[in-house]
């Protein structure tokens, strides 16, 4: 069994008990978004990871420190990961919701999306395999856009958890119908292995879609934790 917990907030305030957290390197990135949401929701993601890492690991969350070195370029924007640790983190955020998904020595990925988005042809083209696409013909168009904003947050959580993003063809994989328990059926990318991959839509909260995905062969246990400072 792969224990996975998520954890939601809505954007902190940009607080010195909050900003005392971000080391300079993070404190930069913060600066450098020009909209206070942007900064707010940065700030929070940072603040979710390195309090559940300092519960999980023992200390002060000011004591946690992260590498988020990009592998590509090698600035500082990539997934934290908590050098001597074995916790592996993943960050989302949409709207008003920010979450963070961590567990131990397994590859995770996290997505959430707003529900109020829409999704015309040309996305669902874009996006969808054929057999999604088949799935999804003939709905109305909220109801196409809500199935497709699941298969959405799966594809982006499976991607985010091989740590490859938008270098896997969304088409390349197929999941089980949207209204069916999340499950990866077929892979056209090597990243991606159906019989060691494991995913789960999640509550997350109201107005929001979000999935969670882990790259084992184990069945998940998922839990979701709403924080409040």
């Amino acid at each position: 069994m792969t224990e996975i917990v998520v954890r939601w907030s809505e954007p902190l305030p940009a607080e010195d008990r909050y900003l005392k957290l971000l080391d300079d390197l993070e404190r930069g990135r913060y600066d450098a978004y020009r909209l206070e949401i942007d900064q707010r929701r940065f700030l929070t993601g940072r603040v979710l990871a390195k309090t559940l890492v300092a519960e999980r690991l023992g200390g002060a969350a000011e004591s946690v420190r992260f590498d988020a070195t990009c592998e590509d370029c090698g600035k500082p924007h990539g997934r934290p990961r908590v050098p001597g640790s074995d916790l592996v983190l993943s960050i989302s955020h949409s709207g008003n919701l920010i979450g963070l998904a961590v567990a131990d020595g397994v590859p995770v990925g996290l997505d959430v999306e707003t529900a109020s988005r829409k999704a015309d042809a040309s996305l669902v083209d874009y996006a969808l395999s054929l057999a999604e696409r088949e799935a999804v013909a003939g709905l109305s168009d909220e109801e196409r856009s809500a199935a497709f904003f699941i298969y959405w947050t799966r594809k982006e959580a499976v991607m985010k958890a091989t740590g490859k993003g938008l270098k896997i063809p969304l088409q390349s994989i197929t999941f089980s119908r949207y209204d069916a328990p999340a499950e990866l059926v077929t892979s056209g990318d090597a990243a991606l292995d159906p019989a060691r991959t494991r995913l789960a839509d999640l509550k997350a909260a109201d107005g929001h879609r979000a999935a969670v995905a882990a790259l084992t062969s184990d069945s998940l246990s998922v839990t979701e934790e709403h924080w409040l400072p």
